[in-house]
């Protein structure tokens, strides 16, 4: 007898939702324990040091649906421009004109090393 592999696939109990809010469950009670400072991969971590076999993906997205977001560290924004106060005026008087249509203008810092070994900066136009 042969037998389709995806139409027995289909015929198998899906236990999504039940397995979800038990799963829930017990990712909210792991967050809570670290008060709320755990994200979706150290709540997966904790999660697998119980015994609780469940996989990251799952508890990124379950997370997600929850609400849940850990703590970010370390992505600061030091300068936050006031968007009240005008723009400075050109110190410099840099007039970016061109004499000519599709005319481009480059420069660079190049370092050159002789056999010496001393390095030498130039400026290129």
């Amino acid at each position: 007898m042969r037998v389709c592999l995806s139409g027995a696939a289909r015929t198998k109990p899906r236990i999504g939702p039940r397995k979800d809010d038990k799963d829930a469950r017990e990712i909210q009670r792991v967050f809570d324990a670290s008060r709320g400072r755990y994200g979706a991969r150290k709540v997966w971590h904790q999660l697998r040091r119980e015994g609780y076999d469940i996989a990251r993906c799952t508890v990124e997205r379950l997370m997600k649906v929850m609400g849940l977001q850990g703590v970010t560290r370390g992505k600061k924004k030091t300068t936050i421009p006031d968007p009240a106060q005008a723009c400075p005026e050109d110190k410099v008087n840099r007039a970016f004109t061109a004499t000519a249509p599709n005319q481009l203008w480059v420069s660079g810092l190049h370092l050159c090393v002789d056999l010496g070994g001393n390095g030498l900066r130039g400026l290129c136009h």
